[in-house]
């Protein structure tokens, strides 16, 4: 079994778990979101084309619509990173101040 740094919760929640590692969240074709440990934002750079590609540059791609995970895309979303935040993420406001909204302050 592999060692994942993230786990899901609900039918619309990412965790992120694991400090080295930063994630990159694919919905769809719409903005690429990453997590770091410090926070959240929108990923400017290029998507590495495969998994141990990313991992080489201590990223995990997390695409949300992958049978694996919720097996469609989200209008909606909650990121809670390690920096004690958990995010909203609606795709519904892509291009906006509210894309990435703080949902709830130190959720640990």
């Amino acid at each position: 079994m592999i060692e994942k740094n993230f786990i899901t919760s609900g039918r619309n929640t990412v965790i992120h778990k694991v400090k080295k590692f930063d994630l990159l969240i694919l919905n769809g074709d719409k903005n690429v979101v990453i997590v770091s440990h410090r926070g959240i934002g929108i990923y400017k750079g290029k998507i590495p084309e495969k998994r141990s590609i990313a991992k080489k540059a201590y990223q995990d791609i997390v695409d949300i619509s992958s049978s694996e995970l919720f097996s469609e895309e989200k209008t909606l979303l909650f990121v809670q990173a390690l920096d004690g935040i958990e995010y909203k993420i609606d795709y519904s406001k892509e291009g906006t101040t509210s894309f990435i909204k703080i949902h709830q302050n130190h959720y640990m």
